[in-house]
């Protein structure tokens, strides 16, 4: 068995060579500050497993993917990645490929499976701490998220969860107990991971839990589309705020860390050469982004949203609009793809159930006259458009006074077809081409002046995918599910690479000019 892994793994390492020597690739490492950092990513359902183990309590995911329908493949995160077991074969994976940065989430099941009524859970803080111990032994910075659409079901039962005012509560005890077990070694924390992604899948079409929706939009026993997303994002925008509040006051003067949310990005181009397409770019910036940062950062929501919802948009009292001051000091920036977008006011549209904009009267697409964007890939409506990058960095620069920002998500699915063999699973050239691609947009994007401070590629690993259960892999080592073994893909050996060449040109004197950024 090990005299087979070493062939695939110097076969890898051959493929390798041959593809950087056929890929005209312009960014490497040299190209970026040296504070800069680079990582990957991964969140605690979709790696860790032990679903009960050590008295954690039961979250919304781990009975949502218990109802058949829901996932794809009918699986579940019970075991996944089995992270929580074998946390530190996963660090030395990272420690090998040279990053100097690892975010992950925390599972609030695990910390505090009751939420604030009932007990912090010692096991779950001992959990992270080794892990967290073992990241800053190895020198990987831990790049914590607080919240990545993992609830503990009780707070759902109780009150309703993001439906209620009372979740900016138990956040921010969730929060607090964070900051105070691990602050002194974390110092980048995401309170909240694609908000404007989890109330829409959660509240808008259904798909995520709590599966709520109206029936024109989806299967679903509960719900109102045309309200409840926006009361639950009113509620997640003063969650952050409550957890920002709580870091500002007790903990970042003395632990000297940054607090930041991660928002779900796209780029969107008008479908015709039409001033109500571009229009329509514009309003879909405003509804998808700008509904949850413009709170964030100017105090209120943007006054398209606010024209178009009326009275259904929750309004900031005066006292939590003093909360919102405290703002937030970088925005995460999540990024895979690129959409057309196209006026549906004044224009006749075929209805989609994934049209994301309804309120916006905006139809997305991936296509124009049978035409994709850009490459398909194994995701549906993912396809490979790099610019698309830069272009959202270089509007959030604009739009945002150039907050600093970091590139917390962007990968690329492959399918996981039972027929497809390991040695095409591990020569996915097709994700080096991408990961290279969008590095490069990444660059034109910063000298152009974007305050951007780091990259994480999704995934380390391949691991459950929410909805698509195991049906797509996103990782830079491949998982055999039956056996949990790990192996690194092509894409592990070019990040390795890509991430080793300053360090090389260093050791051989060369002299590297690198931007003279915001540090």
């Amino acid at each position: 068995m090990e005299e087979k892994a070493t062939i695939v793994v110097v076969g890898v390492v051959v493929l390798l060579l041959q593809l950087v020597s056929s890929i005209n690739c312009i960014s490497d490492r040299t190209q970026f500050p040296e504070t800069f950092l680079f990582g990957t990513a991964t969140s605690a359902y979709q790696v860790e497993g032990g679903y009960l183990a050590d008295n954690k309590s039961l979250s919304n995911w781990d009975l949502f993917t218990k109802i058949p329908g829901n996932i794809q493949d009918g699986s579940s995160g019970d075991i996944a990645d089995d992270h929580y077991h074998r946390f530190m074969e996963d660090v030395e994976l990272m420690h090998s490929l040279g990053v100097n940065s690892y975010r992950f989430s925390i599972s609030w099941s695990r910390v505090l499976p009751s939420g604030r009524f009932g007990e912090i859970n010692p096991a779950g803080i001992e959990f992270y701490n080794k892990l967290i111990n073992a990241l800053v032994h190895k020198g990987i910075q831990p790049f914590v998220t607080l919240f990545q659409f993992d609830i503990p079901q009780e707070l759902e039962d109780r009150y309703g969860s993001w439906l209620s005012s009372q979740i900016q509560e138990d956040f921010g005890y969730f929060a607090d107990v964070c900051f105070k077990a691990f602050g002194d070694r974390v110092k980048y924390w995401v309170t909240i991971n694609e908000p404007n992604l989890m109330v829409f899948l959660g509240y808008f079409n259904g798909q995520f839990p709590p599966h709520h929706c109206s029936k024109t939009f989806g299967d679903c026993q509960l719900g109102d589309s045309k309200t409840e997303p926006y009361i639950a994002a009113h509620n997640v925008i003063l969650s952050h705020a409550t957890a920002v509040d709580i870091y500002r006051k007790k903990y970042q003067v003395e632990q000297g860390g940054m607090i930041g949310i991660a928002m779900n990005t796209f780029w969107y181009e008008p479908l015709r050469d039409l001033p109500a397409d571009r229009l329509a770019v514009q309003k879909a910036l405003s509804f998808y982004v700008g509904w949850f940062l413009d709170p964030i950062i100017y105090g209120e929501y943007p006054p398209e949203i606010q024209r178009l919802l009326g009275l259904r948009l929750p309004k900031f009292s005066l006292e939590e609009k003093k909360k919102l001051e405290n703002k937030l000091d970088f925005i995460g920036i999540n990024h895979y793809t690129t959409y057309y977008a196209k006026d549906c006011m004044f224009s006749q549209c075929q209805y989609d159930t994934y049209q994301w904009l309804w309120d916006a009267s905006i139809m997305l697409t991936g296509e124009r006259n049978g035409i994709p964007i850009g490459v398909p890939t194994a995701m549906p409506r993912m396809h490979v458009v790099p610019y698309g990058l830069e272009k959202i960095l270089s509007y959030l620069k604009e739009r945002y006074n150039n907050t600093p920002m970091f590139i917390t998500e962007n990968g690329y699915p492959q399918g996981s077809n039972p027929d497809v063999s390991i040695e095409d699973f591990l020569n996915d050239s097709s994700r080096v081409e991408y990961l290279s691609n969008y590095l490069d947009s990444l660059t034109v994007a910063m000298r152009h002046g974007a305050d951007v401070r780091g990259y994480f590629i999704w995934s380390l690993l391949d691991n459950f995918e929410w909805c698509f259960g195991y049906t797509l892999r996103f990782g830079l080592y491949h998982v055999d599910f039956n056996t949990l073994e790990r192996t690194p893909k092509l894409s592990a050996e070019w990040y390795k690479q890509f991430l080793t060449r300053a360090k090389t040109l260093k050791e051989k004197g060369s002299e590297t000019e690198v931007w003279n950024l915001r540090y």
